[in-house]
């Protein structure tokens, strides 16, 4: 519960908010056929869940989610619960788990990953300090690009360095692989679709 106000600063809590989105996102989009939620993980519920046991003394204390947490304006829990919200409405819409993932770029030492998924592409940056100004993307496609879904939404606790309007163009290579380059900030992911535009 420490810290998790909206007027409070919190590197932790920063941290913990970012990768506690990029790990739904990844998990819910290479996983296989489906995608489960439990009992307040939308909004990273900070207690456990313990049903009425003997080894608890029969106690109902850990047998309740506090809803109220997503629900306070207030805390920073309405974050998790917005991204995880978008993130469910979008694997839907694109019917992602009718078609298989392909990999399309690894960056080791970047810590970065690119990956396509039923026409989207998923790319994660991992690295806690390294902001990626100018990050060469591979795509699957020549064509225009627009990012639908970033974890750096101020409505997902983020900082708004991503625009989801600007247009991207992927051009084909001498090597015949398609890219364009982008800019990832630390430990956040986005999901750009290829778009018809003039």
């Amino acid at each position: 519960y420490s810290n998790m106000a909206k007027w409070c600063q919190s590197d932790t809590i920063d941290r913990g908010i970012a990768l506690h989105k990029m790990i739904r996102l990844i998990t819910m989009s290479l996983g296989g056929e489906g995608y489960l939620n439990f009992m307040g993980n939308e909004f990273g519920h900070p207690e456990w869940i313990d049903f009425p046991r003997e080894g608890n003394g029969w106690s109902y204390w850990y047998c309740r989610r506090q809803w109220s947490l997503a629900d306070n304006k207030d805390l920073k829990y309405e974050f998790l619960l917005n991204f995880d919200k978008d993130a469910v409405d979008l694997v839907k819409t694109s019917k992602t788990f009718e078609k298989k993932p392909h990999s399309l770029f690894i960056d080791g030492d970047k810590q970065v990953l690119v990956y396509e998924r039923a026409g989207l592409v998923y790319a994660f940056n991992f690295s806690p300090t390294n902001h990626y100004e100018g990050y060469t993307l591979k795509v699957p496609k020549v064509g225009k690009y627009q990012v639908i879904l970033s974890s750096d939404e101020s409505k997902f606790g983020g900082w708004d360095r991503i625009s989801k309007d600007y247009i991207y163009t992927a051009t084909k290579q001498k090597d015949k692989t398609c890219e364009f380059k982008i800019y990832i900030p630390a430990r956040t992911c986005l999901v750009l679709k290829k778009v018809n535009v003039k």
